[in-house]
């Protein structure tokens, strides 16, 4: 029997200034909004690009890079997993969301862009 797997690779720009907190013991944690963009053409030729917004969620660690380097409109490289987030609306319906969680980040100049 396979293993299965709960793996993302994203290429794309940041959405907006990172949200950087310090949390208990010490740790930091990074959350941004991640666009990836595609394009194709329609039946009449036309190009219709669609972009596809992405929550990451990022723990300073050894594969991460200087979270403060991160920026709206940085070009970020992002290897995480999908987590589902649950959570309730203030009218107290349950939902359900997505987010990546990343285990690495690589910045353009991390890979020799």
């Amino acid at each position: 029997m396979e293993k299965s797997l709960n793996k993302v690779e994203l290429k794309g720009n940041v959405g907006f200034d990172p949200r950087i907190s310090n949390v208990d013991e010490g740790g930091v944690v990074m959350r941004l909004s991640l666009a990836t963009n595609e394009s194709y053409r329609n039946k009449k030729g036309e190009l219709i690009e669609d972009t596809v917004w992405h929550s990451i969620v990022a723990w300073a660690g050894k594969s991460m890079p200087d979270f403060e380097k991160i920026k709206k409109g940085t070009f970020l490289s992002v290897t995480g997993r999908i987590k589902p987030v649950q959570y309730q609306t203030k009218a107290g319906v349950d939902k359900q969301t997505y987010e990546i969680v990343a285990y690495s980040i690589k910045l353009p100049l991390d890979e020799g862009e």
